[in-house]
């Protein structure tokens, strides 16, 4: 709800100012072609999302997602230790876990959500550490293809939009790394 109020006032404010200076048909006209920019955003978006979408659903029909979700199995039981037995749990994570290598936080965030979901069973209204540990992940998330920045920058014009891959790596392993030791080191001291 605040966000909405904050971009009512940055429209408003924007607004004021251009009446004010005698610009108002340039912020009319700045506000069209921004309108029809995003838009235009948002189709080529949809293309590709609908392209990792589908890469995804080829993979779990093919059971490449279950093969991938068994080597992450080894890895995701020392990062979620309270959870590593239960199956429901591990295979929405790795769904979550797989999304994100992929790029495609558009859908890795109902996959966590179905991840915490399952989790929140055991402690209803309460954060567990497994499930502290998700949100970090989710938000730092690895990246192997970062297709949802590949496909900004490709409909902004860019002619190599994976030329970011080695940065986005690289970026995605400091990420996670300090997030995971924070939540760490955050548990502990909480717990004393």
């Amino acid at each position: 709800m605040a966000m909405a109020w904050i971009w009512t006032g940055m429209v408003a404010v924007s607004i004021v100012c251009g009446l004010s200076t005698g610009r108002g048909a340039q912020v009319a006209s700045a506000a069209m072609e921004g309108a029809q920019a995003a838009v235009e955003l948002c189709i080529s978006l949809l293309g590709v999302m609908c392209l990792w979408m589908g890469v995804m659903e080829v993979m779990r029909r093919c059971g490449l997602a279950e093969k991938l979700s068994g080597l992450l199995r080894p890895l995701l039981r020392l990062l979620y230790p309270g959870f590593r037995d239960d199956r429901g749990v591990m295979d929405a994570v790795s769904a979550n876990f797989s999304a994100n290598l992929l790029g495609l936080g558009n859908a890795a965030t109902p996959l966590g959500l179905d991840a915490v979901r399952r989790m929140s069973r055991r402690s209803p209204g309460t954060a567990c550490d497994d499930m502290c540990t998700l949100v970090v992940c989710n938000t730092a998330s690895v990246q192997l293809i970062p297709a949802t920045v590949a496909a900004v920058r490709g409909a902004a014009g860019s002619a190599a939009p994976f030329d970011i891959l080695p940065a986005v790596w690289l970026a995605s392993l400091i990420s996670v790394t300090v997030g995971l030791t924070a939540a760490r080191l955050l548990s502990r001291v909480w717990r004393s």
